[in-house]
């Protein structure tokens, strides 16, 4: 019997692409091939997004393309987590789930397109590491899921839940595997990467008979000796600015993980971030900032920041562009704030117009792309290392380690197309603009 043919759509961010990889890995073992065009897939699985409206009418709008070209849809994901909004707008989907409802999905597909064969270890080859959708040398590495935050713009712990840490050891096991495989980079991801282990009172796990604890320092110290002399670059995402993110830095400093840090600090406005139920000591925020440049002078700093938040004064944007400006942050992410359905935000007073929220935007990111292009600029005469991602018609795209993937600026090393995909280069900066660097290799 032919194996049935899977298409598998894939929203939103980088815990939903964890999410993705681990049904496809399932559905792999369980004989399904996986395939790319909706004219060659028996069914199709669409992984959604709902953190915003705008990625709910992404997902809704790419159901709706999947049953129009296909027929047969299960849906998965974030936006899953309240069934009817999506089948009261496409009432033909098959199945609907809520997010990391990997057995669900599975089930589903089984129920709907029921297929089974002997397993033979010698045709049926599954990659050690499961199927990925990042390229084969970086790989995102989840270490719990929900959150114990109740920040009033967001819906995350209603969709995903409280938080669930993954035991220190399984990540550890994980991690060693992708290396294993060829990848280079491990991207640590979680709502919430500096409370990993709260909710397990930082429980001790062992591995390979060494005691790790369940807490993010302990598994940073675990991930760094992984891989020996080819140790593969440790990069964190979404740490809340807890305290004892202090500790975390010497190990930048002394190179056991990447110096890069994705904190999202949201304002620079004490109303503003106790509207949002986010941490307000600005000038605290500020000294350690400083404090963590002190301990490792080379870190990259990377945050995000709304816009536009209702009661958002004149007065509050002022200390937002201030708080920026005296930070000097590396890399900003930034949007208007948008009313996502079922956040204790939309109930504050003074909605910002819409029209005044993209001008304080485009005012927020110019005197960013300000900050960034003198900082990339003082780059410049600098030897750094750059990973390749790829390679194109002008040569290698790679980036440095302050650079995450899809996020991040790039380093390009034209007319350098010999490199491969993966390849970890000391190359001289030539030249830079307000995200990018230009580069050549060293010997």
């Amino acid at each position: 019997m032919t194996a049935p043919k899977i298409g598998f759509i894939s929203l939103g961010c980088p815990k939903a692409l964890v999410d993705s990889e681990r049904i496809l890995t399932q559905l792999r073992v369980d004989g399904y091939d996986i395939v790319p065009t909706y004219q060659d897939a028996d069914m199709v699985v669409v992984n959604t997004c709902g953190f915003i409206d705008a990625a709910k009418q992404e997902s809704l709008d790419t159901i709706g393309e999947a049953l129009a070209e296909n027929g047969k849809v299960i849906v998965t994901g974030c936006m899953g987590a309240t069934e009817s909004d999506i089948t009261d707008v496409h009432p033909n989907v098959l199945d609907v789930s809520g997010p990391h409802a990997y057995e669900q999905v599975v089930g589903a597909v089984k129920s709907h397109l029921p297929f089974s064969k002997e397993y033979n270890p010698h045709l049926d080859l599954v990659p050690p590491q499961g199927i990925k959708l990042t390229p084969r040398h970086y790989a995102y590495l989840k270490i719990s899921e929900g959150c114990n935050h109740r920040c009033s713009f967001c819906i995350i712990p209603s969709m995903r839940g409280d938080l669930v840490s993954r035991p220190a050891n399984d990540v550890v096991a994980e991690a060693e595997g992708l290396v294993r495989s060829g990848v280079k980079e491990l991207l640590v991801i979680s709502q919430d990467t500096s409370a990993y282990g709260v909710d397990t009172r930082y429980r001790t796990t062992f591995h390979n008979g060494k005691p790790i604890k369940t807490k993010m320092l302990d598994l940073c110290h675990a991930l760094s000796e992984i891989g020996g002399e080819q140790a593969p670059w440790v990069r964190l995402h979404y740490v809340y600015p807890y305290p004892h993110v202090d500790d975390i830095i010497p190990l930048m400093a002394d190179g056991k993980i990447l110096p890069y840090l994705d904190i999202p600090f949201q304002h620079g406005s004490p109303k503003i971030l106790k509207a949002m139920k986010r941490p307000g000591a600005i000038d605290n925020t500020l000294n350690r900032i400083k404090a963590w440049r002190q301990v490792c002078p080379d870190i990259t700093i990377r945050s995000t920041f709304i816009v536009g938040f209702p009661g958002e004064t004149d007065d509050d944007f002022k200390q937002l562009l201030d708080f920026i400006d005296e930070a000097q942050l590396d890399r900003v992410g930034a949007f208007t704030y948008s009313p996502v359905e079922g956040a204790a935000a939309n109930a504050i007073a003074n909605p910002v117009p819409e029209e005044l929220k993209e001008e304080r935007l485009a005012q927020f990111m110019g005197l960013q792309a300000e900050i960034s292009t003198a900082k990339l600029a003082a780059k410049v005469g600098k030897t750094i290392d750059v990973i390749i991602d790829e390679i194109d018609q002008q040569g290698a795209v790679a980036r440095s380690q302050a650079d995450a993937p899809e996020i991040d600026g790039l380093v390009y090393l034209n007319e350098e197309a010999h490199h491969q995909p993966g390849d970890i280069v000391r190359v001289k900066v030539h030249a830079s603009d307000e995200h990018d660097l230009w580069a050549n290799s060293v010997q």
